[in-house]
């Protein structure tokens, strides 16, 4: 009894906590955009770092040379403002913070690194862009004391173009079968192979050179000539190709081979209209990073092209010169026009590889939906041009036609006015 009397004394001494709504509305948190606070604090920090590291290489200790001033900057920097932060913060918005910076100051570094790149050569080449023999003649007649109007990187352009060809011709069916395999065909075999492309990506460029100059040139008698180049190049653009091939093919969904199965599709269809069609953006990814592999190569072209002066259209016979084999024989002059053909050389260089990077994204881009989508709006154009001439030859078959006689041989009707006197009658 006196046990049920406790149990009943405490239900009734029982309450439940009481949550009181708040004042007012809920304070949301700024996750993007940059405030007045965070603004203040990093010029703050900047400001300090920079004065604390010149007092330390005036009064304490020299730095030497302006690389080791910003570095010792920007370390005084990156503890001065988690100080700062963690002063009205907590720990992980501390940490948050200043790992954003470090981010911020990588994309920061390869941006500025990239536009040096770029700008450092049309900067030294930019007398020798002006004329415009730099496109269209070659060197065979210019020697090293030569004007700027006089000679031209003609010969390395197009030197430059073929090999990439032939590099490209056996690249791309190669490395797309030789990934299709790998991806489709799993196996002991498949992995060995595997290993093999990852090894040669490696490779260093100059054996690739000595391996074509050996087999093909001394071995077989092939001569030294652009299709030679090309071997060589294309020994150092296949593995790149077939592992980035690879890679896409094996992020195909599975669920849409198995589809394609379920429907009834052979192996080989279902590659050839499943696979293929939807890993062709990455497939053109992988062609643009073998043919920047490729373009840049200088060691196997002069082992395998040597070096010529004028243009050479064979590509079977004969020295031919590449752009970045022109620009390191036009660098390594002492004589500072030379050296300007050079940097514009390599300005011509990045410019050929944007064009070639544009036009293969712009191939790749023509997906089977964007196919689709353009094949639905020219039937629907052609359908409403149908409409409109339809209409128009039913509103010519309205209006009537009057058909008149020719011009000569049209008579005028007798005039029926009573006002008019009778030619037969006489006169008043």
């Amino acid at each position: 009894m006196s046990a049920s009397v406790d149990a009943d004394e405490l239900v009734e001494q029982t309450e439940l906590p009481r949550h009181d709504a708040p004042a007012g509305p809920e304070q949301c948190r700024q996750t993007a955009g940059a405030r007045i606070g965070d603004t203040l604090s990093l010029a703050g920090a900047l400001i300090a770092a920079i004065a604390l590291t010149g007092v330390i290489a005036t009064q304490v200790m020299p730095i030497q040379g302006p690389l080791a001033f910003i570095l010792v900057s920007y370390v005084f920097f990156v503890a001065i403002y988690a100080v700062l932060v963690r002063l009205e913060e907590t720990g992980p918005v501390m940490v948050d913070r200043v790992v954003a910076v470090l981010v911020h100051t990588g994309a920061f570094v390869l941006v500025l690194a990239l536009t040096s790149v770029l700008i450092y050569p049309l900067l030294r080449g930019w007398q020798a862009l002006w004329h415009a023999n730099l496109f269209s003649q070659d060197m065979s007649t210019t020697g090293p004391l030569s004007p700027l109007t006089q000679g031209g990187v003609i010969h390395a352009i197009v030197g430059t173009l073929l090999q990439i060809t032939i590099a490209l011709v056996i690249t791309v069916p190669l490395g797309i079968t030789t990934a299709l395999f790998l991806s489709e065909f799993p196996g002991p075999f498949s992995r060995f192979v595997r290993t093999i492309v990852e090894a040669m990506t490696a490779l260093p460029s100059i054996v690739a050179g000595l391996f074509v100059l050996s087999s093909f040139i001394l071995i077989l008698g092939v001569d030294k000539s652009g299709f030679a180049a090309g071997l060589a190049i294309t020994v150092m653009m296949l593995p790149i190709m077939i592992r980035s091939a690879d890679v896409v093919f094996r992020m195909v969904p599975g669920t849409l081979k198995e589809a394609s199965f379920g429907l009834g599709a052979s192996h080989f269809r279902t590659v050839r209209d499943v696979v293929l069609p939807t890993a062709r953006g990455g497939l053109t990814t992988a062609i643009i990073l073998a043919t920047a592999r490729g373009i840049g190569e200088t060691s196997p072209v002069l082992l395998t092209a040597g070096f010529a002066a004028a243009l050479n259209t064979d590509p079977l016979h004969g020295p031919m010169v590449s752009l970045p084999l022109a620009v390191f024989e036009f660098v390594k002059s002492p004589q500072p026009t030379m050296i300007a053909r050079g940097f514009a050389t390599a300005v011509v260089l990045m410019l050929l590889v944007l064009v070639l990077f544009i036009l293969a994204r712009v191939l790749g881009s023509q997906t089977v939906a964007k196919k689709a989508k353009r094949k639905q709006r020219r039937a629907g154009m052609s359908r409403r041009m149908r409409d409109q001439w339809t209409r128009v030859r039913e509103l010519s078959a309205q209006v009537p036609i009057r058909r008149t006689l020719p011009f000569s041989t049209v008579r005028p009707e007798p005039s029926t006015d009573s006002s008019s006197p009778d030619p037969g009658s006489p006169r008043a």
